[in-house]
């Protein structure tokens, strides 16, 4: 297993591009957390605060994409600074408004600014393409890309509420920006392993939406869903560390959800499976609602954490496959585009998640903020089983064309 994955960083510059593309994406996790365990330590509201969060990254969702075909046509030297320019200072404005509390709709305008994140999955898998393409060891290099956005979602929260526990209330969001700052910084300046314009982009372009495939359209919904669970638990989590006058505990919960998540999604990133990817998509499915249903027995941080490192173990997997359908029904010259419209299904679901759970734990009680999680769960099911039947139509037709 090992093997496979030293394999593809033999290539020259692999690794820098890799650490960089890392160090700027451990941000957009950070943010969403970031910006709940600040307002609702100064603030005192989670609704503000899942408010807030959800404005920085459903404005990061829907802009992302956008971003990514600007790259397409322009290449990341061009575009990358500049879009990370008008983050960073919407990042300082929600900074400055808890700093000299200003009023709510500075916090409002600042995430809204600070929406303008490239997807930096996207650009690291471009200069993966750029490499391997027509290779076999792509996939695997996709594979462990998958696992690094499962990382970087999963270890970014708690490392975002350990700082803030830690120094103060600003703190995580803070950081978050400097690593965006950075790792943008030493992902542009590594020319050599920027895809060309002309590479990247291919032939002309289709110009009809590739948002009107219909394959995507499910897998986009898989990942909303997908993403509610994640919503949720960052929200739970939080609260549920407070209740118990455990703050840094949250921590834990979070970290467990990361360790389950790593270790299945490194496992399965190095299988040869011959199952049809339609079919584990749903088995996936299946056992990620399965996974989310204890929360309902939960009563504690330990308990918690033990839940949900269970539930982490089909995020990777499940990620995985979704990105691997991908690739078999987007055109290629469209690929990067249509993985940003998953990653940013997914920051969509993140961002419901935690709208609906601040809501209900702030209006009823956190026992009631469970339900949201495993209405997600419940919704993933519904979308493998649909995408099952529709991919599998997919596939059939491909393969008689084959014929």
């Amino acid at each position: 297993m090992i093997s496979r994955y030293q394999e593809i960083f033999r290539a020259p510059g692999s690794n820098h591009f890799v650490i960089a593309g890392f160090l700027a994406r451990l941000a957009l996790p950070m943010m969403g957390i970031g910006i709940i365990t600040m307002l609702s330590q100064l603030r005192g509201s989670y609704t503000l605060a899942g408010a807030v969060a959800a404005t920085f990254v459903l404005t990061y969702a829907l802009l992302s994409p956008a971003i990514s075909r600007l790259v397409d046509r322009h290449g990341q030297f061009y575009i990358l600074p500049r879009v990370t320019i008008i983050s960073a200072v919407g990042i300082s404005i929600i900074l400055m408004a808890t700093w000299f509390e200003l009023s709510n709709l500075w916090l409002f305008i600042g995430a809204f600014g600070a929406g303008f994140m490239p997807s930096m999955s996207a650009m690291v898998r471009a200069r993966w393409t750029a490499i391997y393409k027509g290779q076999p060891i792509l996939q695997t290099a996709y594979s462990l890309e998958t696992v690094f956005d499962d990382v970087t979602f999963i270890t970014g929260p708690p490392l975002s509420v350990g700082i803030t526990v830690a120094l103060f209330p600003q703190a995580g969001l803070l950081v978050a920006m400097v690593l965006l700052i950075i790792g943008v910084g030493l992902l542009v300046f590594q020319r050599s392993t920027e895809p060309s314009i002309l590479k990247y982009v291919g032939m002309e372009s289709d110009n009809k939406s590739i948002l009107r495939i219909t394959g995507l359209q499910l897998l986009i919904g898989l990942m909303i869903s997908l993403g509610i669970i994640v919503g949720s638990v960052d929200i739970l989590s939080v609260t549920l560390a407070e209740q118990q006058n455990q703050p840094a505990a949250a921590s834990l919960v979070l970290s467990a959800y990361a360790v389950g998540s790593c270790f299945m999604g490194l496992i399965f990133g190095a299988l040869t499976l011959s199952t049809p990817l339609p079919r584990l998509l749903f088995i996936s499915g299946l056992l990620t609602l399965l996974s989310i249903v204890p929360l309902l027995w939960v009563d504690s941080i330990i308990s918690l954490s033990i839940v949900v490192f269970i539930s982490g173990l089909f995020f990777a997997p499940t990620m995985i496959i979704a990105m691997s359908l991908v690739e078999n029904i987007i055109p290629a010259n469209r690929l990067t585009e249509g993985m940003t419209w998953l990653l940013a299904g997914l920051n969509i679901g993140v961002a419901i998640g935690a709208v609906l759970s601040g809501k209900v734990v702030d209006t009823f009680a956190i026992d009631y903020g469970y339900y949201v999680a495993i209405g997600g769960g419940v919704l993933v099911l519904v979308a493998s089983t649909f995408s099952y039947f529709q991919l599998t139509c997919h596939y059939h037709s491909v393969s008689n064309l084959g014929e």
